[in-house]
C-alpha cells in the first residue's frame, strides 16, 4: 500500500472519527442548553471556544482534501508531512493540554469514538 493510499484511508477514518466527536459533543451541549437547529449548532461549533479542540480535526481533514485536489498532484514530501500530522493528532503529541484532556475524555467515555480512534491508528500503522 502506498503512502497516498494510507493517507486516504486515514483521512476517511479521521472524517468518521470527527463526525462521531461532533455528534457526541452536540449531544452533551444540547443536554445542557436545549435542542438546536443544524444552523444554530453550526454557529456554536464554529464560534464557541468549548468546541475549538474539534477544529484540529476539521482543519487537518480540509488540508488533506486540498492537497489531494491540487492540479499538479502531490509530492511524496507533502504526503509524508500530512501523514505525520495525522499521527501527531492520533497519538496526542499535541502540546495543547485542553485538547489532550478533552480528546482523552471522549475516548474513555464514548465507545464509538474509541473504536474510530483505534481504526485510525491501525490505518496509520499500515505503512510501517
Amino acid at each position: 500500500m502506498t503512502d497516498a493510499e494510507i493517507l486516504k484511508n486515514a483521512r476517511n477514518t479521521l472524517l468518521k472519527l470527527h463526525k462521531g466527536l461532533v455528534d457526541s459533543e452536540r449531544e452533551i451541549h444540547e443536554g445542557i442548553h436545549g435542542p438546536l437547529t443544524a444552523g444554530q449548532f453550526l454557529n456554536v461549533l464554529i464560534e464557541d471556544p468549548g468546541f475549538s479542540w474539534l477544529r484540529k480535526f476539521s482543519m487537518l481533514i480540509v488540508e488533506i482534501d486540498e492537497m489531494f485536489d491540487l492540479k499538479d498532484g502531490q509530492s511524496a514530501e507533502m504526503i509524508t508531512a500530512s501523514l505525520d500530522k495525522v499521527k501527531e493528532l492520533a497519538e496526542m503529541r499535541e502540546e495543547d493540554e485542553d485538547f489532550k484532556a478533552r480528546y482523552t475524555h471522549v475516548l474513555q467515555t464514548n465507545p464509538e469514538a474509541a473504536a474510530n480512534h483505534a481504526e485510525l491508528k491501525k490505518a496509520l500503522a499500515e505503512g510501517r
